[in-house]
């Protein structure tokens, strides 16, 4: 048997494709791509939070916070580790990110304009990537499912701290139930278009099906997210902002409105919000801390010559 054959053999019976294994050439940059988006999405992700921490309500939310934030520093490594893996380049991907030649997740374009912003962005944000990441757990790539195992408890911590911080406030006065109804409506449209363009429209999607990348559709799991997530706006005593919502006795489903397409595919080329003053702020922060990164590949030369001595 041929390596294609062994390959495709492998993809088939469920068998995970390791680093050392044979594998085609754009099945590799695939994963390189993706993985590296992902691991950048977690990185600029850290953003819109940090923005909060100063400003979090109580020293309970700061804290709960914070550790969010390093979660989701430890997941951009996990991630660009296992790029690493395929032979890419953390460092040159990163570089790409600044230079606005890779993507990160378009959510992130969003700002934070309230506290219940925070709450809505760890409720709905990770709720959708909860979505997308469970099935990630059996693609086929055995380094990046692994790393998705342990990203996925940690997401799903998140996504209760979210709910948990939006109780809150539809426990509280008129005024923060107001509050989080504003950020519901603004959050809502984006975290659909965290799961990508419909399934017609979306040019690798049937690839990276065929070879178990992706083990759901886009459409699939955007479809779940909004199964899963209706509910809990409902028991929050808030609304979802889709007058075209609707329970569809018959698919077992809810039917919903068209995303706007547009916005979508204007913050995806760099026209959001907040587009540029996240690539600012991550130049800024590879510029300053330069001489950490000096210093730590300095203090490693300096082990490796004792090592050797």
């Amino acid at each position: 048997m041929n390596e294609s054959a062994l390959f495709e053999q492998k993809v088939a019976s469920e068998t995970a494709i390791e680093p050392k294994d044979w594998m085609p050439e754009h099945y590799r940059k695939t994963l390189i791509r993706q993985i590296g988006q992902h691991a950048h999405s977690e990185i600029v992700g850290m953003l819109p939070e940090a923005n909060w921490l100063t400003r979090a309500p109580t020293l309970h939310r700061k804290a709960v916070l914070l550790a969010k934030i390093q979660d989701e520093a430890g997941h951009g490594m996990y991630l660009y580790s296992a790029a690493e893996t395929l032979g890419g380049d953390r460092t040159e991907l990163y570089q790409k990110m600044l230079a606005g030649e890779m993507k990160y997740s378009s959510i992130f374009n969003y700002p934070t304009l309230t506290w219940a912003d925070i709450g809505v962005v760890g409720w709905l944000v990770d709720g959708a990537a909860i979505v997308n990441q469970v099935a990630l757990c059996r693609t086929s790539y055995g380094p990046y499912a692994r790393a998705m195992v342990r990203i996925c408890k940690e997401e799903s911590f998140h996504q209760r701290q979210g709910y948990e911080a939006v109780t809150a406030l539809a426990n509280g006065t008129e005024a923060q139930r107001a509050m989080l109804q504003d950020a519901i409506n603004r959050w809502w449209w984006p975290s659909l278009m965290m799961f990508g363009p419909n399934d017609s429209e979306s040019p690798n999607s049937a690839q990276s099906m065929a070879w178990k990348i992706k083990r759901l559709s886009n459409d699939e799991l955007r479809q779940k997210f909004v199964d899963n997530t209706v509910h809990q706006v409902e028991a929050l005593g808030m609304t979802v902002p889709d007058p075209d919502l609707k329970w569809n006795e018959e698919l077992g489903h809810y039917e919903f409105g068209e995303i706007d397409w547009e916005e979508f595919n204007q913050v995806i080329q760099g026209h959001g919000i907040c587009n540029q003053e996240r690539l600012d702020a991550k130049r800024r922060a590879w510029d300053n801390g330069a001489w950490v990164r000096e210093a730590a590949l300095a203090h490693a030369r300096k082990q490796n010559v004792r090592q050797v001595a």
